[in-house]
């Protein structure tokens, strides 16, 4: 388990077009995983949450808040069917 795997995963696409290229859409966690494996790297679906929460720690209140407000909607949305 290691952030720092995630780090230079993500750093990598700026050298590796094709991985730039698997990272642009979105994509399922499992295949997230088997992209850090490939390249000999540990990342687990702990580091990505720890890596979401060190990246809004950094944010703005204001930005969290908007954040906060685009996902209620959602799950209003959800929620009603």
């Amino acid at each position: 388990m290691s952030i720092k795997d995630l780090d230079r995963l993500l750093a990598l696409r700026e050298e590796d077009p094709l991985l730039d290229k698997q990272l642009e859409d979105a994509i399922e966690v499992e295949q997230f995983l088997e992209l850090a494996q490939d390249r000999g790297l540990d990342v687990t679906e702990a580091d990505l949450f720890a890596a979401q929460q060190r990246d809004e720690g950094s944010l703005p209140a204001e930005e969290l808040q908007r954040r906060m407000a685009e996902e209620s909607r959602r799950l209003r949305h959800f929620i009603q069917g």
